[in-house]
């Protein structure tokens, strides 16, 4: 993979059993990206002047340990595919000797900012990237399916604390959202979620859960039962289907 930092997992990043959460290493995973963007010139104030964003479209996401307090870690990210107005991008957290510790597939949509229609891409969004091979792993479909007879559960409204710098909810906020329904000894193995459409401050989130044998599914929808984002979650090492 062509882009990687290094890092230490830290306090504040770790739940209550001392290791590193989801949410933690999604966020190395997209600051990684964030990161690369920008060492190529092709940051977010960069697309921004061009009426241009990237949008995470969804996540599949394997942890096979969640390191400990104070592991040094290195992540690493390349994209294998650009494709119309897809890119797509492989991610991998390791221990700074090459332990694998975590790996994902991501598939992202190229936007024009102000109407939020997917644009074409062009070699000027793409040429500064360097395209690797694959990682190999166990691809899941992009899309999740609902399962039926998903329980509602109470709504709540978007927080200023949900919001990033496109005044939308941040993708790894809704991944917050859908943990909390999960019971207090499930450790996740894997995670996909699939992005629908942007919530901002003040919508309402309407939540629908419905536990299955090998997994838990979450909607999280706007009021009138679409989804905003829809979550899955699986047993840790329970086999991928």
């Amino acid at each position: 993979m062509d882009y990687s930092f290094n890092s230490r997992v830290r306090y504040s990043e770790t739940g209550e059993d001392g290791r590193l959460t989801l949410p933690g290493v999604l966020n190395y995973f997209q600051d990684c990206s964030t990161f690369h963007a920008e060492s190529i010139g092709l940051g977010g104030n960069v697309l921004k002047n061009r009426d241009r964003a990237w949008v995470l479209s969804s996540w599949q996401v394997v942890v096979e340990e969640y390191p400990v307090l104070g592991t040094e870690i290195r992540i690493r990210t390349a994209p294998y595919a650009f494709k119309g107005f897809m890119g797509m991008r492989n991610f991998v957290m390791e221990t700074t000797d090459g332990k694998k510790l975590a790996w994902a597939n991501t598939n992202w949509t190229y936007l024009t900012i102000s109407t939020g229609i997917p644009t074409r891409l062009t070699p000027a969004d793409t040429d500064g990237y360097v395209l690797s091979e694959k990682l190999e792993m166990d691809y899941a479909p992009r899309k999740i399916k609902l399962p039926e007879d998903m329980i509602p559960q109470e709504a709540f409204a978007v927080q200023k604390h949900h919001l990033d710098t496109n005044h939308h909810v941040n993708n790894c906020q809704y991944i917050c959202m859908a943990e909390d329904f999960l019971p207090t000894d499930f450790e996740i193995y894997q995670m996909r979620a699939e992005y629908k459409m942007q919530a901002k401050l003040g919508d309402a989130i309407c939540p629908k859960v419905k536990t299955e044998a090998e997994k838990i599914v979450v909607s999280l929808d706007d009021t009138e039962g679409k989804p905003y984002a829809i979550v899955e979650f699986q047993h840790k090492k329970q086999e991928i289907l």
